[in-house]
């Protein structure tokens, strides 16, 4: 996963990224309020700084960074791991994951194709994918003092059917950050009504958006499976005199 952000861990601990980090847990914490107990997470990206929302549910988290991404330091009492590797070739077994959570990964990422690919592989068949994406139509995706200002920004729209090529399906839809990605301290107060009022208003232009997916198996053909068409074959014999 080729990663163009430096200087994430520097911008999460600015007034500006601590803000975007407490909008960022609390629509986590909507999509996914509690896990079961002993569930295996998965963190790609950086997700790393987010994954500590299930700590207390007794979650088994991992988080995958980037060999070039700085390492993120758990605390000795997190039930917690962080493993150095490659999105796109994952070190992992199949289905050995109940959820995966992606952020700051699929816009960088070389191959997004792959790394769902990847995802879909090692998630468990009732398991659930969670991505955070620039959103296109945002205003965070066009400055780059932001790590969401960097990579590949995507419309809702895109972002599904990216996914449905990938064969999943998506469960859930929100987006998060309509405070502008200014730097006043006015706005900053005052981010979480930009936030409620903005997802009421035009959610389709909040700075990000969060998918939830699970695996599609509808569209999978069984190993030797043959269409009826493809049986039916026409033969053609010229006649002899």
């Amino acid at each position: 996963m080729r990663h163009e952000v430096h200087g994430l861990r520097d911008f999460y601990a600015t007034p500006a990224g601590l803000v975007a980090a407490r909008l960022l847990r609390e629509r986590l914490r909507l999509a996914w309020p509690e896990l079961p107990r002993g569930a295996a997470l998965l963190g790609l990206g950086y997700a790393s700084p987010f994954l500590r929302i299930w700590h207390r549910g007794g979650a088994r988290c991992v988080s995958l960074l980037p060999p070039h991404l700085p390492e993120w330091r758990w605390p000795r009492s997190a039930r917690s791991r962080t493993a150095i590797g490659e999105g796109e070739a994952l070190p992992f077994p199949d289905l050995c994951f109940d959820r995966i959570l992606l952020v700051h990964g699929l816009e960088h990422a070389e191959n997004a194709r792959r790394l769902l690919r990847e995802a879909w592989r090692v998630l468990r068949d009732d398991g659930r994918l969670l991505i955070v994406a620039p959103n296109r139509l945002g205003l965070w995706a066009h400055l780059e003092r932001t790590p969401f200002g960097h990579g590949e920004p995507y419309s809702t729209g895109q972002l599904e059917r990216l996914l449905r090529r990938q064969l999943f399906a998506v469960t859930r839809r929100d987006s998060a950050l309509f405070v502008p990605p200014f730097r006043t301290r006015l706005l900053l107060r005052g981010a979480g009504a930009w936030d409620r009022l903005g997802s009421r208003l035009c959610p389709g232009f909040g700075g990000v958006t969060l998918m939830e997916a699970t695996k599609d198996f509808s569209e999978l053909i069984p190993a030797g499976a043959v269409p009826a068409a493809a049986r039916r074959r026409r033969v053609v014999v010229a006649e002899t005199a």
